[in-house]
């Protein structure tokens, strides 16, 4: 067997069997999402999924909504949808559908089905269908109006279209089994009243279809060759294959099921964030804090990382969890070439050097990125008064603290060797100044190397340092106790956001815009919030620190 082969998952192998036997001539995949909430790192596996294979093959790839319950249902979710698809780099162009497009053709389905005997109007509650279907052990049982004629049927039919019934009041059903082993066969509700308006339709219509009996038609109509969908609908394709033979679609699509993408420790369910939101304890769906794809985006992900992501974790047939900090991995190796590393103090603290000549200024040489020569370097200011970080500082250090101390001399990167000679401290003992020295001749990349130290501080020139907000994201949830309780609340960590109002970053940070983002050397990467920052106020979202205890397992 070729290394090729070896390599390639089990869908790609069932594709490859079927253009092999001439059950399809070419593949044709989509990306279903319904318009309820927005998109999160579960469905980004899906999209690229979907459209990896389209592109594997050369074929097509289409989003369609699969907007058939307007309850839940917002056109701000369909724009955020087709903005986070856009983002993860799957083009679908024109190949942009609702299923709302074909409720004229569902309906016309419905009816054949009726017209062939396996449909029925039903006048059962919800609470008495669920009664009469039975458990997984007990078959169920027919409802009394199962055996109505087709006439009757077609009638009743009409006038749940035409509004004559409340909402609940009536509902269509599939004519299928109601002792089979499969819960989702026995006589599954196909239609249900509901007089709401549709964000695409308006009040049209006042009938809608369920889900199970609309995703086939669907797929069948815009010619999808291959259904990828997760696991849990694996007990649902007896229904979806029984729908698109009885609706005759000819060659109809096929269903494969995956796993889906499951992250340790991390809030992914649509209706949990959705609380989260409304309950405000984030501040909206792109909340640095969640892992939706709009979140992700505004933390400073890119679609690079989480495609590699997506690849490492890879397709399976049994349901798995990841552990976050592998995504947390992928942005770290996407940026560590392509981002310069800037200077900033997220605790500042002044340093003046006493022998600095007073007045003076000058422009040091940085390098951007050490590991990227193709980097250039930039100029930062240099001069009397500086901010350094507060922990890079202390009166009485333990032993094997290699930074500044009274007495110790440090190197300040970039720019010069530091001794400290003196300090000063507020009525409580806080330390608001330190004092130094400096040595002329130990500039960096002068040469000099009359005698070593073994601590480097970063800085920034204090008259030069424009103020910024540094937000620092912690996990949402406590992982210590997991995610959610036994009644279903979640364990949320209360230090999961931390706001630094005062830091100071250098001046070449100026011009940054929403997006841009850097390694603020020593602390981590971070990048501009796309939310909150004006042309006035600088805020930076920490992507991720530098160091991780995730290692890549070996090939």
């Amino acid at each position: 067997m070729s290394e090729e082969n070896v390599s390639r998952n089990f869908i790609e192998m069932e594709i490859d069997k079927d253009l092999e036997e001439g059950v399809y001539d070419h593949v044709h995949t989509r990306f279903p999402p319904e318009p309820n909430g927005y998109l999160h790192i579960g469905h980004a596996k899906s999209i690229l999924l979907n459209y990896g294979l389209s592109r594997e093959y050369r074929g097509k790839f289409n989003l369609r909504f699969d907007d058939t319950n307007p309850l839940k249902e917002d056109v701000e979710y369909v724009e955020s949808i087709k903005s986070d698809v856009r983002w993860l780099g799957a083009e679908f162009n024109d190949n942009l559908f609702f299923a709302s497009d074909y409720f004229e053709e569902m309906y016309q389905c419905a009816l054949k089905l009726i017209n062939k005997g396996v449909a029925y109007v039903d006048d059962l509650s919800a609470d008495e269908i669920r009664e009469y279907r039975g458990t997984l052990t007990k078959p169920g049982k027919n409802s009394p109006y199962r055996d109505r004629s087709i006439e009757e049927n077609l009638e009743l039919f009409d006038d749940m279209k035409n509004g004559k019934f409340a909402d609940g009041e009536k509902v269509l059903r599939a004519k299928i089994d109601m002792a089979s082993p499969n819960m989702n066969m026995r006589d599954p509700v196909i239609y249900r009243v509901s007089h709401v308006h549709h964000h695409n339709t308006g009040d049209m219509w006042c009938i809608y279809p369920m889900y199970d009996f609309a995703h086939p038609i669907e797929d069948a109509i815009e010619g999808i060759t291959h259904s990828i969908c997760t696991l849990e609908f694996e007990d649902h394709r007896p229904l979806y294959e029984w729908v698109v033979r009885e609706c005759e679609f000819v060659n109809g699509p096929r269903q494969i099921e995956f796993a889906k993408l499951y992250l340790t420790n991390v809030v992914i369910g649509k209706r949990y964030i959705k609380k989260l939101v409304e309950d405000g304890v984030v501040d909206g769906w792109d909340d640095p804090r969640l892992v939706t794809i709009a979140a992700l985006r505004r933390r400073g992900y890119t679609p690079e990382a989480i495609q590699n992501f997506v690849k490492l974790v890879g397709v399976a047939k049994s349901n798995s969890s990841v552990d976050y900090a592998m995504l947390e991995y992928c942005i770290r190796e996407d940026l560590k070439l392509k981002k310069p590393r800037m200077m900033a103090v997220l605790d500042p603290i002044k340093l003046i050097i006493d022998n600095y000549p007073e007045g003076q200024e000058e422009l040091l040489d940085i390098p951007n990125n050490l590991e990227n020569a193709d980097m250039e370097d930039r100029k930062v200011p240099f001069g009397k008064e500086l901010y350094i970080e507060r922990e890079d500082f202390m009166i009485e250090p333990p032993k094997k603290y290699f930074r500044l101390f009274p007495g110790n001399e440090v190197r300040l990167m970039g720019a010069y060797f530091v001794t400290c000679t003196d300090y000063k401290t507020d009525e409580e003992g806080k330390v608001t100044e330190i004092h130094c020295t400096y040595d002329p001749e130990t500039k960096s990349g002068s040469g000099f190397n009359a005698r070593k130290v073994k601590g480097t501080i970063h800085w920034v020139s204090a008259a030069h340092a424009l103020k910024a907000e540094v937000r620092l994201y912690e996990n949402l949830v406590d992982e210590e106790k997991g995610v959610y309780n036994e009644d279903g609340s979640m364990n949320l960590n209360p230090n999961s956001l931390t706001i630094i109002k005062d830091a100071y970053v250098e001046n070449n940070l100026a011009g940054a815009k929403a997006h841009d983002s850097f390694q603020f050397v020593r602390n981590g990467y971070y990048c501009v919030d796309s939310k909150d920052t004006t042309k006035d106020h600088l805020v930076f979202n920490r992507i991720v620190t530098l160091k991780s205890s995730f290692k890549l397992p070996k090939a």
